[in-house]
């Protein structure tokens, strides 16, 4: 296992290199005089993939299979993870430990690391090198300011190209290489958020600059172009009026005010995608094409498991406005601590789906999946008051899920110690690590010194402690402390808070939360992109050897472009579509195969049964919060003050201190500061957030 994880490593950082190593070439004379023209000249001779099929070998299939070898890798870490061998140490040792510190803490960029701006600067240092090195080869033989202005708008819209490439990955939540990384979806998305920015603004410029330069030379006519064998103008330009369109709901000021206008605006990203690849030719929008697959297979993928409506088992409502949503999971089920699943409920919105982190342990809790939801916003106070109503719907409430989405393995027993600080709900992502660390204690696992830091406004927020255990019951931690701090209240208030438990009952169209891919899906996915990129690959040889060529082959026609790139664009989708279907039905039928026999063996007990939670009756109860007794001993409250952070951070000894911090920006970015400030090297930060 150690040796094949090794040689994928290797194998994947050859591939990588490679194809970075075209990218720097790409604007040298020596690959678009030399290279280019040669790989042209034998392109255009093939009477099977044509000018496609240079483009697909030299940027899509890289990374494809670079994606192939990363799930193949993250499959092994997770049966090495199970089988609790250690393949590598993910800890922070002395080399790697200042590059991962916090650089920036404030500003536009959010909280970026060290190796992040590193990165950052070496991606905008390639854009800023390709665009000056295209402009240096292109004005030898050019005097004119608008023959200038138009090549430099030519070239502004090449190198948009390059910041579109990168665009997708990191939305892409179920793709292999943000895992392969280290990274999470949530973690990624401020990439998107900066690519998306370089992407528009070059876009932006290169239409600009093209309109000035067409009035200059009285050629605005070119604006109502649709070239039959050439670039399209007006596909160009309702691409990227889509983009711009898009990138206006982005801003901070209008996306905070009107989340829904900047989440339903996102969907336009279809049509600037389609337009553009009209615009500039299936041939040339194969470089970008990595990204967009890899985003439009999880994102069919996504919509398949959100069509499955998963059971409901109870829901615990708190004092504090707080609500725990219990799920049925079949146990083949994995996901590791701070993973995320979106959560979409008809009743309150049949469009809105809601990212929340799960807070049960995957073998702590083998048949159930928990989420706990704080009300902030008009959904999720909706939903509670439609499960504090005396009917609860009639006890039913039809729920889908997306994910859950998570890192392949964590670090946080690797540490010495843990130090967790949260503010209000931002309490959630620690509920999964406390329960995940009690499941390493249970199973006689070395575990960290533990100590979580909580603030809250109200002493009815101190129930969301009484999550931190399971309602089951579990075995608490040793070395485990809880310091809880109540900014407005100077004294408690309600000492004895009460639960209100709605069971669900059984709905004959649910079933059990399940990977849409199954226990294995890391090499169901890995199917996946290798048999649609091959089904692909024959469709379009075949199509282009039997309709295009016998066309394009004539020296007295050319095929249409834009209809070239329409068939290439469907023939995509339909591979997608048909083998990620046949992965999913193949693997649902496996698993209905499977719940049968255990339903012959064990009786007709339903998967994950209230009875089995503890519950014996359907409907409402009052409970009290038995599990937390088990911490009541390790809690300290203090009432009216605010944890002093500098002061319990610098003075934590030990060699190896995770911080993690989630809740309110400010907070986040205070811990950050004291982190990154190098006056306690021991300390390792890390921020778990939604905040885009």
């Amino acid at each position: 296992m150690r040796v094949l994880s090794l040689a994928i490593r290797v194998l994947v950082f050859i591939l990588f290199v490679g194809w970075l190593f075209i990218w720097f070439m790409m604007p040298t004379n020596t690959y678009r005089h030399q290279w280019l023209p040669k790989i042209q000249d034998k392109s255009r001779h093939s009477s099977y993939f044509g000018s496609e099929g240079t483009s697909l070998l030299m940027y899509t299939f890289p990374i494809l299979f670079i994606a192939v070898l990363g799930c193949v890798y993250v499959h092994i870490e997770r049966r090495c993870k199970e089988q609790n061998v250690k393949i590598r140490n993910r800890g922070n040792d002395n080399g790697l430990a200042m590059w991962k510190r916090p650089g920036f803490v404030k500003g536009p960029l959010g909280i970026v690391s060290w190796t992040e701006l590193a990165l950052l600067a070496m991606f905008v240092a390639l854009l800023v090198w390709s665009f000056a090195t295209y402009l240096n080869n292109s004005y030898h033989n050019e005097n004119e300011w608008e023959s200038r202005l138009g090549t430099a708008a030519y070239w502004l819209g090449v190198v948009g190209n390059i910041c579109l490439v990168f665009l997708f990955f990191p939305v892409a939540r179920g793709s292999s290489l943000l895992p392969l990384l280290g990274l999470t979806s949530e973690s990624s998305i401020k990439y998107h958020i900066w690519l998306g920015h370089m992407t528009m603004a070059f876009f932006s410029a290169h239409g600009v600059c093209f309109v000035v330069y067409w009035a200059a030379t009285h050629d605005l006519s070119q604006m109502l172009e649709w070239a039959k064998t050439d670039v399209s103008n007006v596909a160009g330009e309702v691409s990227l009026v889509c983009g711009l369109i898009i990138w206006a709901t982005t801003f901070p000021g209008v996306r905070r005010k009107f989340f829904e206008l900047f989440l339903y605006t996102h969907h336009l990203y279809i049509l600037f995608i389609v337009f553009f690849i009209f615009h500039v030719g299936i041939s040339y929008a194969c470089i970008m094409l990595p990204g967009f697959y890899l985003f439009l297979l999880d994102r069919f993928l996504r919509f398949l498991q959100s069509r499955r409506r998963v059971r409901l088992l109870s829901a615990r409502l708190l004092p504090c406005h707080t609500l725990e949503l219990n799920f049925s999971k079949h146990p083949g089920l994995k996901y590791t601590p701070t993973s995320t699943l979106f959560l979409n409920i008809p009743c309150i919105s049949k469009l809105q789906w809601h990212p929340f982190t799960v807070t049960s342990h995957a073998d702590l809790e083998p048949e159930t999946l928990s989420v706990v939801i704080k009300c902030e916003g008009t959904w999720s106070t909706k939903l509670y008051q439609t499960l504090s109503s005396p009917s609860a719907i009639d006890n039913h409430l039809q729920v889908s899920l997306e994910g859950p989405y998570g890192p392949v393995s964590t670090s946080f027993p690797q540490f010495d110690s843990l130090i967790m600080i949260s503010g209000g709900s931002g309490i959630t992502p620690f509920i999964s690590i406390i329960r995940h660390l009690i499941h390493n204690s249970n199973s006689h696992q070395q575990i960290p010194k533990l100590l979580l830091i909580s603030a809250f406004k109200n002493s009815s927020d101190l129930t969301f402690l009484h999550l931190l255990l399971p309602v089951s019951g579990a075995n608490t931690l040793e070395n485990f402390q809880i310091e809880a701090y109540v900014t407005r209240d100077k004294s408690p208030k309600d000492e004895n808070p009460q639960f209100r438990t709605v069971i669900f009952k059984p709905y004959e169209g649910d079933s059990p939360a399940t990977a849409i891919l199954g226990p294995n899906g890391w090499l169901w996915l890995a199917g996946v992109i290798c048999s649609s990129f091959g089904i692909f690959l024959a469709l379009m040889g075949i199509v282009t050897r039997y309709y295009i060529y016998p066309i394009d082959g004539n020296s007295n026609d050319v095929f249409n472009l834009s209809l070239r790139s329409f068939l290439h664009m469907l023939g995509l989708c339909l591979c997608i579509v048909m083998a990620a279907t046949a992965a999913v039905i193949w693997n649902k039928r496996k698993l209905a195969k499977e719940g049968r026999q255990i339903q012959n063996v064990e009786g007709a007990t339903p998967n994950a049964s209230p009875s089995a939670m503890g519950f014996d009756n359907v409907g409402e109860m009052e409970l009290e919060s038995v599990p937390f007794e088990a911490l009541a001993q390790s809690v300290r409250v203090y009432y009216g003050e605010r944890p002093n952070l500098p002061r319990i951070l610098l003075e934590r000894k030990g060699e190896n201190v995770g911080v993690l911090a989630s809740g309110p920006k400010k907070m986040r970015q205070e811990v950050a500061a004291i982190c990154g400030s190098g006056l306690a090297p021991n300390l390792h930060f890390q921020s778990i957030s939604f905040t885009w």
